[in-house]
C-alpha cells in the first residue's frame, strides 16, 4: 500500500463531476450510538467557531469528528463507511490505538491523521476518513467503493484521545465544510444541508471536559485545570465533573466511574436553568481500606429528551 504522505496532493480527474453527495462515514446513529464533536473551524486566524458560529470546533480543525460513546464500543467494532461513490487513492496502516499523549505527540508528527483512506470522487472532490483502527482497512489502492461499503473499523491511531473518525472533504486540495461548502471563512451562513443527503442534526450544547478531583473543585479550577488529576493515593475522593456550554432547562447528565473491578458509582442529574458555561460533579469517598489499586475511567453523558448531545471521558491511576 502506498503511504499517505500529505493531506492536500490532489489526483486528477479525466472528467468533470458533480460535488459528492455525502451519506455518514461510520455505523452509528447520531444522538444514540454516535455524536459529532467538532465541525471544520469557520474562524480565519486564531481561536475557532463552527459553521453556526458556536463552540464546536478547534482552532485550525479541518474536518467533522464522529465520536464513539465509549472505548467498549470501539473494541466491540463499528465500521468506518464511504461517504459517497469513487476510488480509494490512498491508505496507510500499522499505526497503533494508542491515546495520544505529550510523551506521544513527537512520534506521531506528520502522521497525525492516523490510520487512513482517502478517496478520489473526480473532478479533484476527494473524502479523507482519519483515526481508524490498526488492522481493520478492507480496502486498497485502486478499489471502487460505493456510498455504504465498509472501509476499516473507528480506531484510536494517531492525533486523537477519544474513538471516532474524521472526516475531511476536499476539493482541489482545499478543505471543504461539508455542512457550509460555500465558504470556508464565515459562519452561520449555512443554507439547507450543504453536502450532506440528510445532514446530521446540530445542537449547539456540549462539553468542553471532564475530570477527576479529590473533592468537589471550584468553578475557576474547573476551567483552569487545576482541579484536574490523573494520579491519586487509594484513600483519595473520586469525584467526577464536567464542564457543560450552553444547557438547557431539562437537560440531563449522567456520571458513571468504573475501576478494576467493575462499575463504582453511577447517578444521573437534570440541569434546571439555561446557561452558558456551568459544571456539575459527583463521585464516591473512599471505602474503608481505600480503593483498589489499577485504573479507573470516568465518563460525563449530556443528554436532551433522550438524545445524547455529547460525551467527555477521564482517566486516573490509583496507587497503593
Amino acid at each position: 500500500m502506498r503511504a499517505l504522505v500529505a493531506l492536500i496532493l490532489t489526483v486528477a480527474a479525466p472528467a468533470a463531476a458533480d460535488p459528492p453527495a455525502l451519506s455518514l462515514p461510520i455505523d452509528c446513529t447520531p444522538g444514540k450510538s454516535c455524536y459529532i464533536e467538532d465541525y471544520v473551524d469557520a474562524r480565519p486566524g486564531e481561536g475557532q467557531r463552527d459553521y453556526t458560529c458556536g463552540l464546536k470546533s478547534r482552532d485550525g480543525h479541518r474536518g467533522t469528528d464522529i465520536v464513539l460513546l465509549s472505548f467498549e464500543d470501539m473494541q466491540r467494532g463499528v465500521d468506518v463507511l464511504a461517504a459517497a461513490p469513487g476510488v480509494v487513492d490512498a491508505t496507510r496502516d500499522g499505526m497503533a490505538d494508542v491515546a495520544v499523549t505529550s510523551e506521544t505527540r513527537d512520534a506521531i508528527r506528520g502522521r497525525e491523521c492516523g490510520n487512513a483512506v482517502r478517496i478520489d470522487h473526480g473532478d479533484g472532490w476527494q473524502t479523507l476518513y482519519c483515526h481508524l483502527q490498526d488492522g481493520s482497512l478492507q480496502v486498497e489502492n485502486g478499489t471502487r467503493v460505493e456510498a455504504g461499503d465498509v472501509l476499516a473499523r473507528v480506531g484510536l491511531s494517531g492525533l486523537t484521545n477519544v474513538p471516532h473518525v474524521h472526516l475531511s472533504v476536499l476539493k482541489d486540495g482545499e478543505v471543504v465544510d461539508p455542512f457550509n461548502p460555500e465558504t470556508s471563512e464565515t459562519c452561520g451562513t449555512a443554507q439547507g444541508d450543504g453536502l450532506w443527503q440528510d445532514a446530521p442534526d446540530y445542537d449547539r450544547a456540549g462539553l468542553f471536559t471532564a475530570g477527576f478531583s479529590g473533592d468537589v473543585p471550584s468553578f475557576d479550577a474547573v476551567k483552569s485545570g487545576r482541579a484536574r488529576f490523573e494520579s491519586a493515593r487509594g484513600g483519595s475522593n473520586l469525584v467526577l465533573y464536567g464542564l457543560v456550554f450552553y444547557a438547557q432547562a431539562g437537560d440531563r447528565l449522567n456520571f458513571v466511574i468504573s475501576g478494576p473491578e467493575g462499575e463504582v458509582f453511577r447517578n444521573e442529574i437534570a440541569l434546571d436553568a439555561p446557561q452558558e458555561q456551568l459544571f456539575r460533579a459527583m463521585g464516591r469517598k473512599a471505602p474503608e481500606g481505600g480503593w483498589p489499586a489499577g485504573d479507573y475511567r470516568g465518563y460525563v453523558t449530556l443528554s436532551r429528551e433522550g438524545r445524547i448531545l455529547a460525551v467527555r471521558h477521564a482517566d486516573v491511576e490509583v496507587m497503593r
